[in-house]
């Protein structure tokens, strides 16, 4: 196939006919289709998709795209109620003024010379959550919060040379398919029982379980479900005197209020940082952390980049650089990687970092506390309607809370179209993950949500119901 008569295209570099036909007399190729010789014919499409003429004037497809965004119902224009995993936070102007700069935006790769400062920024990061965490050891972000605890367990795995994991029974469907795929190689998730009252943890059969073929525990704190695990330290216990880990994921917004998990036996603690200045972007805004203790049996099995701090040959300067290098996939020996590490989140790291820096100890404090009261409110409001039990466990929740319907004789999807036709994104429906709550959803409240926003939630379930 010749180039002649080809179109260029405004958006594709090196499109113009011309400058693609010296590309491929450069390279030795007569035509484009030689460049997919591999490529049985038999599964080649010969001829052109069913595809719309393209739009090339900049302006009309501006506002084709446009067009089509406007279909979309924004946070923006509806009052959310809707967690579950990515949570509507306050994102303060900075955090978006920082991670847009030129040098973070599009320093990939490289090395510190052409970096211009990305090192110190993910140093500066990663030693703002060790301190939130009171940890040494912070990685570099992984995509989520999900791969960073599949990455915690898979270490936990590593470091006992066992193959079993014990996780909650309430915990995440979502995270708990992505650390199942992540880690089925080479260790087994097997599920613990709750208190149906309270939802905790089932310590009873926690310990009839945890044994010699045990790696680590695992359990969310806040869980899924918005409760705190109240027995932090007793489960840690449990996982120790069985020669296992103790492996928590932690909601770093609640740190201000929530004693961190290093502080009831905590020997792996991972979490989700898109609460710290992260926009709820779709298909975005997740990054996630592991941290450990300073002790190589753990940092050298951390499978992602650390960042550490050094003098140089000038006197009072201070360089930053890669700690352990060969243990990372991308290290010296690649097929000897601890696990396979691509493409990381570092530029949301650094906006962790920058919103960190700018709340403070003191801002993580009153955040904390103004997501409590919002949260007692919300349940109390809610708990006035009819049939409705606004805290279906008999716990102290922190942001999200399951609120039970099955009294209404309502399902769920049902009140969440009536609030959408209010403006409002109802909570998460809980029926098909968890079927034997029946007809529960979970709702969160953060520092965003109002009083008004608050009891125009309670009233418009009261219309609904």
């Amino acid at each position: 196939m010749k180039l002649k008569g080809f179109k260029s295209h405004p958006y594709i570099p090196n499109s113009v006919p011309d400058v693609q036909n010296e590309m491929l007399k450069e390279i030795g190729l007569a035509d484009l289709e030689e460049l997919h010789s591999e490529i049985p014919e038999e599964i080649k499409l010969k001829k052109n998709m069913d595809l719309p003429k393209p739009i090339v004037s900049e302006y009309e497809l501006e506002r084709h795209v446009k067009e089509i965004i406007k279909k979309n119902k924004t946070c923006e224009d509806n009052i959310n109620f809707l967690g579950g995993g990515c949570w509507q936070h306050h994102v303060p102007a900075i955090c978006d003024e920082i991670n847009s700069r030129g040098e973070f935006l599009t320093a990939y790769g490289g090395e510190p010379y052409n970096d211009l400062g990305r090192f110190q920024a993910l140093f500066e990061y990663q030693s703002l959550v060790a301190e939130l965490v009171d940890m040494d050891v912070v990685n570099v972000p992984t995509m989520d919060g999900a791969q960073a605890a599949a990455t915690a367990l898979r270490m936990a795995g590593r470091i006992t040379g066992r193959t079993e994991v014990l996780v909650p029974a309430l915990m995440d469907r979502d995270k708990f398919k992505i650390v199942n795929n992540y880690c089925k190689s080479a260790l087994k998730l097997i599920e613990v029982d709750y208190d149906k009252k309270t939802g905790q943890l089932d310590l009873e059969d926690l310990k009839r379980k945890a044994n010699e073929n045990t790696a680590a525990v695992f359990f969310e704190n806040p869980s899924f479900m918005g409760f705190i695990e109240e027995g932090g330290q007793e489960i840690s216990d449990i996982a120790h005197e069985a020669g296992a880990l103790s492996v928590v994921c932690v909601d770093p917004s609640s740190l201000g209020v929530i004693k961190p998990p290093s502080h009831y036996g905590a020997d792996i603690v991972a979490g989700e940082l898109q609460p710290l200045g992260m926009h709820m972007n779709y298909g975005g805004g997740q990054a996630g952390f592991t941290a450990t203790r300073d002790e190589e049996k753990f940092v050298m099995e951390f499978p992602s980049r650390l960042f550490g701090i050094t003098s140089t040959i000038e006197n009072g300067e201070y360089g930053f650089g890669d700690v352990a290098y060969d243990r990372t996939s991308f290290g010296h020996h690649r097929h000897e990687g601890k696990e396979y590490v691509g493409t990381q989140t570092a530029l949301w790291g650094i906006t962790a970092g920058v919103y960190l820096a700018l709340m403070g100890p003191v801002g993580m404090v009153e955040l904390g506390q103004t997501i409590m009261q919002n949260v007692q409110y919300a349940i109390a409001k809610i708990d006035e309607i009819d049939d409705v039990k606004a805290s279906a466990f008999d716990s102290t929740s922190f942001k999200e809370f399951v609120v039970d319907f099955n009294k209404t004789g309502r399902t769920v999807e049902e009140i969440n179209g009536k609030l959408m036709e209010k403006g409002i994104f109802g909570g998460k429906d809980l029926s098909k993950d968890f079927p034997q709550m029946g007809q529960a959803a979970l709702y969160c409240v953060t520092e965003i949500h109002t009083k008004s926003d608050i009891d125009k939630l309670a009233d418009a379930l009261k219309a609904c119901l």
